[in-house]
This record gives C-alpha cells, sequence and structure tokens, in this order.
C-alpha cells in the first residue's frame, strides 16, 4: 500500500467515522428521551396508585358502614384488583431503586436490567454460579476429608464466605429485577455468610480437630443436595412457567415451596436429612464448648447451626401441611409421621454416641495429664538425687 492508497483509505474513514458521530448524538438523544419518558412513567404510576388507594380507602369505609355490595361495587373490584396487576407489569418494565444492602455495598448505583433477554441471561448465570460452586465445594470438602492441611481448609472456608457474599449481592440485584425470593430462604444466606465468616476465623486448636471432619462430611452432603435442588427445581420451574402458572425471573432456592410439590418424593428426605445434620452438628458444638481451649467462635457458630436448623425445618414444616390440605393423600402424611420418627431416633442414637465419645476423650485426657504429673515428679526426683 503506497502513500495515495493510504490517503484513499483515510478519506474513506472520515467519512465513516462522521456517520458514527451521526448515530452516537442520536443514541445519546434516545438515551435522554429514555430518561425523561422513564421519569414521566414513574411519575404518572405514582398518581395512579394514590388515586387507587383512595378508591380502595371509600370501599373499605362503606364496607364498615354495611352498605350492601350490588353489582356495581362488585364490578369496581374486580377493575381495581385488575388495574393493579397491569400497574406491576408495568412497573417490571421501568427501573426500581436498589434495597438497603444494594445501596449499602454498591451505592445508588442503577442495578435494573430493562432488556428481557438480558433478566434471563443474568438469572442463568446466577444458577450456573451456584452449580459451578457446589461442585468446587463438594471437591475441596472431600479433599479435606483424607489431608489434614491447614491452607486447604481455609481455601474451602474463604470460597463460603466468597460465595455466600456473592449469592446474596446477586441475590438483591434479581429481586430489584423482578425475582420473588423472599423470606427465610433470603435471610438464610445472610446467617450464612456470618457463619463462614466466624469459620474463616476460628483459629486451628483441639476443639476444631474435633468438629472438623463432621463440618467436612456436612459440606459434602449439602453440595450434593444442592446439585439435586437444582436439577430438580430447575426442571419444575421451566414447566411451570411454560403454563404460566409461575414468574420467568423465580429461582432455584434453598428449601421447600408450594410449586415444588409434584414428584418431590425423592427429595424431601434428603432436605430433612440435612435439617437434621444442621441441628447435629449445633449439638456437637454445643458439646464442644465445654472444652478448655474452646473459644467463642464455638458458641456463636453453635447458635448460628441452631438458628438456620430451625429455620429450615419450621419454613418446610409450615408449607407442607397446607399442600397436605390440598392434594395429598394419607400415604404422604403416614410418611412425614414415619420421617419424625426416624429423625428422633438418629438424635437420640448421635446423642448418645456423642456421650460416650467426649466422656472417653476426658478420661484419656485426665490419664494423660496425671502421667504427665508423675513423670514430672519422677524427673525432679531424679534431679535432686543427683545433686544430693
Amino acid at each position: 500500500m503506497d502513500v495515495d492508497e493510504c490517503l484513499k483509505e483515510w478519506e474513506d474513514l472520515v467519512a465513516d467515522y462522521k456517520r458514527l458521530e451521526t448515530l452516537n448524538k442520536d443514541y445519546v438523544a434516545k438515551l435522554e428521551e429514555v430518561g425523561e419518558l422513564q421519569a414521566s412513567c414513574l411519575k404518572e404510576l405514582n398518581h395512579q396508585r394514590y388515586r387507587m388507594s383512595i378508591i380502595n380507602s371509600a370501599l373499605k369505609r362503606m364496607e364498615k358502614k354495611g352498605t350492601t355490595k350490588d353489582e356495581r361495587l362488585a364490578n369496581l373490584e374486580k377493575e381495581v384488583m385488575k388495574r393493579k396487576a397491569m400497574l406491576h407489569e408495568i412497573e417490571a418494565t421501568l427501573p426500581k431503586q436498589n434495597g438497603l444492602y444494594l445501596r449499602i455495598i454498591l451505592g445508588n448505583v442503577n442495578v435494573s436490567i430493562l432488556n428481557k433477554n438480558d433478566k434471563f441471561k443474568y438469572k442463568d448465570e446466577y444458577e450456573k454460579f451456584k452449580l459451578i460452586l457446589s461442585a468446587i465445594a463438594f471437591v475441596l470438602a472431600v479433599a479435606n476429608l483424607f489431608i489434614d492441611f491447614r491452607p486447604l481448609q481455609l481455601i474451602l472456608i474463604f470460597l463460603l464466605v466468597w460465595y455466600y457474599c456473592t449469592l446474596t449481592i446477586r441475590e438483591s440485584i434479581l429481586k430489584v429485577n423482578g425475582s420473588r425470593i423472599k423470606g427465610w430462604w433470603r435471610l438464610h444466606h445472610f446467617i450464612s455468610t456470618v457463619v463462614a465468616g466466624i469459620l474463616l476465623v476460628w483459629p486451628q486448636n483441639e476443639p476444631w480437630n474435633l468438629f472438623r471432619h463432621t463440618f467436612m462430611w456436612f459440606i459434602a452432603y449439602i453440595s450434593v443436595v444442592q446439585y439435586m435442588q437444582f436439577r430438580y427445581q430447575s426442571g419444575v420451574l421451566y414447566r411451570l412457567k411454560a403454563l404460566g402458572a409461575r414468574h420467568n425471573m423465580d429461582i432455584t432456592i434453598e428449601g421447600f415451596h408450594s410449586w415444588m410439590w409434584r414428584g418431590l418424593s425423592y427429595l424431601l428426605p434428603f432436605l430433612f436429612g440435612g435439617y437434621v445434620f444442621q441441628l447435629y452438628i449445633a449439638y456437637t458444638l454445643y458439646q464442644i464448648s465445654d472444652h478448655p481451649e474452646a473459644t467463642w467462635q464455638v458458641a456463636a457458630l453453635s447458635f448460628s447451626f441452631l438458628l438456620i436448623g430451625i429455620g429450615n425445618t419450621a419454613t418446610t414444616l409450615i408449607v407442607i401441611p397446607q399442600k397436605l390440605n390440598e392434594q395429598v393423600s394419607y400415604l404422604a402424611v403416614l410418611f412425614l409421621i414415619l420421617h419424625c420418627c426416624n429423625t428422633y431416633t438418629i438424635l437420640r442414637t448421635l446423642r448418645k454416641k456423642m456421650q460416650g465419645e467426649r466422656k472417653l476423650i476426658y478420661k484419656l485426657r485426665a490419664i494423660a495429664h496425671r502421667l504427665a504429673v508423675l513423670d514430672q515428679k519422677w524427673r525432679q526426683n531424679k534431679v535432686e538425687a543427683k545433686t544430693s
């Protein structure tokens, strides 16, 4: 390419740049226009809700006064309900303010995803993130069962801290964009973040060595259960979304929900097994808290696991009776009763085993202490005999 060809190419490039500059100006103008339209829509949306609140208040006052409900009132109530649903759909297309947690972490950065395809992509990335991290945690937990290497243990615990911190942020962004995760299952991840942080600062001492294998087995078990939940819930959500029975931004989460009932027979025992495991860990840590070298982390973790176990069990047991009243046969009731009996038997057996192990450990320590005292006295007597 000679000088003349380079100059010609540059002239063509200048013409292309002018087109780019024009397109960019149009793009900036459209962005400003979109911002103004969003502000106008939000203003009108708030106006609609304000006027509807006045109408609802008037309807409630008439109901308290005992006004007979004629056809006009019934139609008006139906129209109000329809309008609420329509306003909710309109609101989903507009940017929302961040919640308190996101404002603390990210500030007032707008995290609303207005493009529907981008929303689905972000949700799918969230699901894949949980699945991949569960697989990595399983591998690390199994490795720690066979290798007593402190850096490897810290890698797993730091991974849990990062995982739960990231999970809470991603779930908050999904909630801003229409996902309906709420209640205990969201709080559960915040508590898990605290638990992982306490584990990270727990020093390597005798109580940690007593608890380490139990914790690694728990992480391995929970990772497998989370994979099973992901496979099951993603399939159920896909079918329900196709039928229009669930929201497109609903996600797979820990625990049991009313929409999960069909085909749950194989998953429910594993969920309750995980909850029993959490309560067992709380009891184990409570026993370890009596150890002379136990630090504050032991008691804090015992309370945290107890809270998580009770919260998971109670939330699941609240949902199940609602579904039992709807469509479940007597076999499901019998299954739940048998599971509760099995859980009680397992807890009693584990308690007896733990008590026996603790007594044996303390007896061995007492014998070791006495032997050390006798050895010290024998050495002192030997030194005194030599000096005399």
